[in-house]
């Protein structure tokens, strides 16, 4: 009776400690490349994007920072970096969609991004 007891204990043990693992959530991510992107930070952002197994052009367009998209963001917050860091990694197709918004901000980005579309 002990015996069974104990199995079943450790296998209870076992089976809570595999369901309760900590998993990257959607909010977490998207705050973290968000603060990337505000703070600038083109090395921090490419690595954590690594660590996740995470690539710029599958998580664009389900991230908004502040109700912007990624790149508008990038814009408002002048961050040169990250911004040419995401026009490179993205579609022509998307950069050439917010090529407007990008052509009224900042002109580094909006001089790579004409380079991207036109390449």
């Amino acid at each position: 009776m002990k015996k069974l007891l104990l199995a079943s204990t450790i296998a209870a043990l076992t089976l809570t400690s595999v369901v309760t693992a900590p998993k990257a959530n959607a909010n977490n991510i998207a705050q973290s490349v968000c603060e990337y992107v505000a703070a600038d930070d083109k090395k921090r952002m490419r690595s954590f994007l690594k660590s996740n197994k995470l690539k710029i052009r599958s998580i664009f367009d389900g991230i908004q920072c502040n109700g912007k998209n990624l790149l508008e963001f990038a814009v408002a917050k002048n961050s040169v970096a990250t911004g040419s860091l995401m026009i490179k990694k993205l579609s022509k197709k998307v950069v050439s969609a917010n090529l407007t918004s990008l052509q009224t901000g900042s002109q580094p980005l909006a001089d790579a991004a004409n380079a991207r579309v036109s390449s």
